[in-house]
């Protein structure tokens, strides 16, 4: 590999060392200071010069404390004469504000690209953008990886015989599509209204699913209002079995704990492009790691190679690094 240096911000550093631990470098120190006014200082305590820096940070809770640690690295490396400098957000959480659809509201997305890139982001590397119009967001190049090959590797060891992938909505049909073609199972999806941030209304179900084992898989769970929504439907529609999928397993607030509650719930499958506290690694809860596919792209990008092949390629087996007591 050419010069390079790895950074984590403070939002998921066990991601990152998970990284380093796959290309065989160092994971280099980083010292946030927090004065008296509430104001943040990052100094990045290794060289940088004519370095190739990728800093690792997901937009996760606090996300705006976290932007800002990202956005003061950036900085810092620019100022230390980085030769290039990735940005990886394994999640963009901002990608949902990708649209102006009430008077007089803000374009997250578009505006946190713009500080990024201002801050001296030369690349980004991100996973499972929640709207793809993000991507033309940016005025640098952005690879986009998805973890559709972690996903369908894992589920591969059940019986897929009777299996169906349904989407909560048709906004994710696609990726469900994309999904069930690597399993060689049918599709279906739901026809999702959203209400409110935590509240949706789901009118219809297009697809077969009588007498299936369903796997729900959507891009993000926050709230897990639209899977509690859609699980009533699936019930109505005679699903035998169901296991939830998603690559951001946000899971805000008590989130996990209701999904697991419910009976017809057999596993909770996620990644780890963001932390996921003790308390809600539930038994039903199973957390696969995303740091190869990260570290392979890293790798591609430090070498020059192609990063848009990787997501033609099998991923290899999925990492299991939190897994379901009751297989």
């Amino acid at each position: 590999m050419n010069q390079i240096a790895i950074f984590s911000g403070s939002a998921h550093p066990e991601l990152a060392k998970e990284i380093c631990s796959h290309l065989g470098v160092p994971l280099r120190p980083v010292r946030t200071k927090r004065f008296s006014n509430d104001c943040l200082e990052v100094q990045l305590q290794a060289n940088c010069r004519e370095q190739d820096v990728f800093i690792v940070q997901p937009l996760s809770a606090p996300v705006q404390e976290n932007l800002i640690e990202l956005l003061l690295m950036l900085d810092a490396a620019r100022g230390a004469s980085a030769s290039r400098i990735t940005a990886v957000i394994p999640h963009f959480s901002y990608a949902r504000s990708d649209k102006k659809d009430a008077p007089r509201i803000s374009i997250g997305g578009r505006l946190v690209a713009d500080l990024l890139v201002t801050a001296g982001a030369s690349r980004v590397l991100t996973m499972t953008l929640h709207s793809p119009q993000v991507h033309g967001f940016f005025s640098v190049p952005v690879d986009q990886l998805h973890a559709l090959g972690e996903l369908a590797n894992y589920f591969f060891r059940y019986d897929l015989s009777r299996a169906v992938v349904v989407s909560p909505d048709l906004g994710n049909a696609k990726n469900a599509a994309a999904s069930a073609k690597r399993l060689n199972v049918p599709v279906a999806a739901g026809a999702k209204e959203r209400v409110s941030d935590t509240q949706v209304r789901i009118s219809a179900l297009i697809g077969d699913i009588r007498n299936r084992d369903v796997i729900v898989l959507d891009d993000e769970i926050a709230s897990g209002g639209s899977i509690l929504e859609l699980l009533q439907h699936l019930r109505a529609h005679g699903a035998r079995t169901i296991r939830i999928a998603t690559t951001h397993g946000i899971l805000a607030g008590s989130a996990v704990a209701r999904l697991a509650a419910e009976p017809d719930v057999l596993e909770i499958v996620c990644t780890n492009t963001v932390p996921i506290a003790a308390e809600k690694r539930l038994p039903k809860l199973t957390v696969l790691s995303v740091a190869p596919a990260l570290a392979e792209a890293m790798r591609r990008i430090n070498s020059g190679d192609s990063v848009s092949a990787l997501l033609a390629e099998d991923i290899a087996p999925a990492q299991v690094i939190t897994a379901s007591q009751s297989k």
